[in-house]
């Protein structure tokens, strides 16, 4: 083999264990949860690092009838904010795998 060239079993090789740790990681975040909070904790959000919604949980001092655009606002900060957890947990654990493709060799940016 000419310095250079690239072993195709080596390269295959190390595919399939970019592609099982994927597969690993993306059943994690599936089942890891994440928490949001808006209004110094009157609404809460709990939802999976993949983005599903598990739960909401409403203190009852902030339902008020005559002011349900706060209750929305805050219901809609929690979101954020729980979906802002999950966006880090997620490149926490699929950051590592997508910068290991860029070195292997043969690939750009090897």
């Amino acid at each position: 083999m000419n310095p250079g060239d690239v072993d195709l079993q080596q390269l295959m090789q190390q595919a399939q264990q970019m592609q099982e740790q994927l597969m690993s990681a993306q059943a994690e975040l599936a089942t890891a949860e994440v928490v949001g909070q808006a209004g110094n904790g009157l609404v809460h959000v709990r939802m999976t690092a993949a983005g599903e919604v598990q739960a909401v949980k409403i203190d009852p001092q902030v339902v008020d009838a005559s002011d349900v655009e706060t209750l929305q606002d805050l219901i809609v900060g929690a979101l954020h904010d729980a979906s802002r957890a999950a966006q880090e947990l997620q490149a926490e654990k699929m950051g590592p795998l997508a910068s290991g493709l860029g070195g292997m060799p043969g690939l750009p940016g090897a």
